[in-house]
């Protein structure tokens, strides 16, 4: 993820975790414990790997490639193992929104997919957010400073005044949880003449989502309005939708990934993901696909970390679920 360092990643492996605070060799202030990551208390006995402290793990998603090509490696070895044709893509960039070609489905030509791109263990997700992407481009005039009076229109201050105006305690990733919808301001840049905002717009439902575009451009006209001389514009673009909209039509996917985890002991959960995979892409086109777990924690940071025994019940869950895929 481009969120966070990821060069030079140096993995570690924490065997038999104790319940106590992780300690970074690179980074001797920052600390992961139960506390600030709370799934962490479950993982008492459990092999879990980190990276050094300066960097993210990477988890999201290389465990997803990790357990796919464990699972296919198994099966290789195993032919005995029933199971119908499958198909593997791996989609590098998924996480700037461009994992998914158009000629994805094509290519692939199955009845349905998955992802192995989720968190907690036994969590088979078929709901996601629905997102734009948005960039907020101001223009100013630019004049030397020291003869700016009356003159200037700084595109730096007007492109403030935009964040500033959003709401700040309501509607950002920081305020929001559970299936609350927000704006995120994640770039800015430029300079006095010309400045340029990046957001992402998340909700779960499509009328909520058009509200946030709404509000942006609102936000917007009002800036633009106050400085004339100025140019505001405001582009709005789809980035992936609710796969729920699709897979609430026709669940089999979802259940036969249910019945699989339930087949090697671990109990289903399905809880709205605040977030967005391929697979809400790929269902969109056509493609049902719902997410399934791989451990993944605290991902997009240096605290990031995931249990070698979460990524083991996820390819199990995988083999478990090309055995029953084979029967439909």
């Amino acid at each position: 993820a481009p969120a966070f360092n990821a060069t030079g990643v140096k993995p570690v492996v924490h065997r038999g975790y104790n319940g106590g605070a992780i300690t970074f060799a690179d980074a001797p202030g920052l600390i992961l414990s139960p506390e600030g990551s709370p799934y962490l208390a479950q993982k008492v006995g459990d092999d879990i790997i980190t990276a050094s402290g300066t960097t993210l793990l990477g988890a999201d998603d290389k465990a997803g490639v990790a357990i796919i090509m464990t699972a296919v490696r198994h099966l290789l070895s195993n032919p005995d193992i029933p199971h119908g044709e499958i198909r593997i893509a791996f989609t590098p960039d998924e996480e700037i929104g461009r994992g998914v070609d158009e000629r994805l489905p094509a290519d692939l030509a199955v009845d349905f997919a998955y992802t192995f791109d989720g968190g907690e263990r036994g969590e088979i997700e078929y709901e996601t957010f629905s997102a734009d992407g948005a960039v907020v481009t101001v223009t100013g005039v630019s004049i030397h400073p020291g003869t700016g009076k009356g003159r200037l229109v700084n595109a730096v201050h007007l492109a403030a005044k935009i964040v500033d105006t959003l709401p700040q305690v309501t509607l950002t990733p920081e305020t929001t949880e559970g299936r609350e919808g927000f704006i995120h301001v994640h770039t800015m840049k430029g300079g006095a003449a010309e400045a340029e905002l990046r957001f992402i717009l998340r909700d779960f439902e499509l009328d909520g989502l058009a509200a946030k575009g709404a509000l942006l451009r609102q936000v917007c006209a009002a800036i633009q309005a106050t400085e004339p001389r100025a140019t505001i514009t405001c582009d709005i673009r789809p980035q992936y939708r609710n796969m729920r909209y699709w897979l609430e039509k026709d669940m089999r996917p979802v259940e036969l990934a249910r019945a699989a985890c339930r087949a090697v002991g671990i109990e289903p959960v399905s809880v709205p993901v605040r977030g967005g995979t391929d697979g809400s892409r790929l269902t969109e086109m056509g493609v049902l696909c719902p997410n399934i777990f791989t451990g993944m924690q605290d991902i997009h940071g240096p605290l990031e970390w995931i249990s070698v025994q979460d990524m083991a019940a996820a390819t199990m869950t995988c083999l478990k679920l090309a055995e029953l895929a084979a029967t439909e």
